[in-house]
């Protein structure tokens, strides 16, 4: 973080100093929500959960490092006190994007953020000093914890930007003003929240509304094959860059093809040229992330030639992500278990398919969650994709919406030895461990409240387990 006094901070975020002998003292080390991360200079905030309550540590915490506590009551040992911990964190984050001189790249979406956000830094920490959202922090919280870990030296902050409902982000832009705001699709994900389509595309558009007029060096970057997205450009005043696969896309991808090894190529087209593309990652969905990455690259003034190079060599950042594993005995792991859509399901598989050319596939699929009145719809309509897809078996794991998974591939035309349901994720490691066979393809994916990647890691634990057949 920027070094700020405590007396700054306090000022900032309206708190009352307690037990500081020495108000002048700076906070240099990063601001911390849990007191085993705490590093010499930091500040550790105190937030009250559901099971743990921070104020606790507050000791602990300063023992370890921490210059003060951030805190809504005295704790005995330096602290800034403040009616509310997150609104002052926010405050916080606010003031000390104000103090940087980097460019703000916000992007959201239903499906793929955490993807493109890093391929995104990837691609823009070739340029400058780039700081972006670690994994999915991406609420009222992770965000500004990731704004202040920039530094003077940060030349681009991107920020991933989550919503449940409307105001969400503009909520968070309120804390990070962005001058380049990115929108990836509106789909199915969390519709059961929003109440629709129309709902989502309300609040991710918050994100454009927020952007400085094109005057002012405010850019939209929108997917021009979304309609939804697209229609976003009347509700801001900053410039409008479109990327997609179609025709009149800024950035755009053409010849576009899935290698047998399931990554994605295609050449890649932007106004100041074109460059051929072969990325490291796995599924062609990742050719809209590509693209979205490389709009925002050209935007801020990299070349056709060097946004590829970045692309082609980027690989995946955070866990559960489409993350490839092969076994010494050749059978492929594809955990994709961090979370799921009905948008994400379908990449998957079709993924899936492309990697299995050849080669017996397993789809070990759970619920996705959220979805409310089309749960049944989708779920059916992912199980019968399986089979359209020739996936060698389709395992549905869990309760009533993994029923409707084997439904679907059943009424499409499998039969019990090509789809099974199983009740919870130890029986699917039972099923796979005791059925797997060298060379075989393995994807596991579902609603990250599922939790199946453990199904993917007891597969690699057992990898000496499996006997040829």
């Amino acid at each position: 973080m920027i070094a700020l006094s405590l007396a700054e901070i306090a000022s900032v975020v309206g708190g009352q100093t307690h037990d500081i002998p020495d108000p002048s003292v700076q906070v240099h080390g990063p601001v911390v929500i849990d007191s085993r991360q705490v590093a010499d200079g930091s500040l550790f905030a105190a937030f009250v959960g559901e099971r743990v309550d921070g104020h606790d540590y507050a000791e602990q915490a300063v023992r370890a490092g921490a210059v003060a506590v951030l805190a809504q009551r005295p704790v005995g040992v330096p602290a800034i006190v403040v009616e509310d911990v997150q609104t002052a964190l926010g405050a916080l984050a606010r003031h000390v994007v104000r103090l940087l001189g980097a460019t703000l790249v916000g992007l959201t979406g239903s499906a793929g953020k955490t993807s493109t956000k890093d391929l995104i830094a990837q691609v823009l920490r070739r340029k400058a000093p780039t700081v972006f959202t670690p994994g999915s922090l991406n609420n009222e919280i992770g965000l500004p914890l990731t704004a202040l870990t920039a530094t003077a030296e940060t030349r681009f902050l991107v920020l991933e930007m989550g919503a449940r409902g409307i105001g969400h982000i503009s909520y968070l832009t309120d804390l990070t003003p962005p001058r380049i705001g990115l929108v990836l699709n509106v789909g199915t994900a969390h519709i059961g929240e929003f109440g629709g389509r129309e709902q989502i595309a309300q609040a991710k558009g918050e994100l454009v509304e927020a952007l400085p007029p094109a005057s002012e060096g405010g850019t939209a970057i929108l997917n021009a094959d979304d309609p939804l997205v697209r229609a976003m450009a009347s509700r801001t005043k900053a410039k409008v860059l479109l990327f997609g696969e179609s025709g009149e896309a800024d950035v755009r991808a053409e010849n576009v093809r899935l290698m047998d090894s399931g990554q994605p190529a295609f050449m890649l087209h932007t106004p100041s040229g074109a460059s051929e593309v072969t990325m490291r990652l796995y599924g062609e969905h990742h050719v809209s992330n590509a693209l979205a990455a490389a709009a925002v690259a050209h935007e801020l003034g990299m070349s056709a030639t060097e946004i590829a190079t970045a692309l082609s060599e980027a690989g995946s950042l955070s866990r559960w992500r489409m993350e490839v594993t092969e076994r010494p005995d050749g059978v492929t792991i594809v955990n994709d278990a961090y979370n799921a859509n009905p948008e994400s399901m379908r990449a998957a598989l079709r993924a899936l398919a492309a990697m299995g050319k050849g080669r017996r596939t397993w789809a070990v699929l759970g619920k996705m969650a959220e979805l409310g009145d089309e749960a049944l719809a989708e779920h059916d309509a992912v199980g019968r994709l399986a089979v359209r897809l020739n996936v060698g078996k389709l395992v549905a794991v869990g309760g009533r919406e993994a029923s409707w998974l084997q439904l679907g591939a059943y009424n499409e035309g499998s039969w019990g030895e090509e789809s099974v349901h199983v009740s919870d994720a130890q029986a699917a490691v039972d099923l796979l461990r005791s059925e797997l066979r060298p060379g075989d393809v393995v994807l596991v994916k579902a609603s990250r409240s599922v939790g199946l990647e453990s199904v993917a890691q007891a597969l690699l634990d057992a990898e000496g387990e499996v006997a040829a057949r």
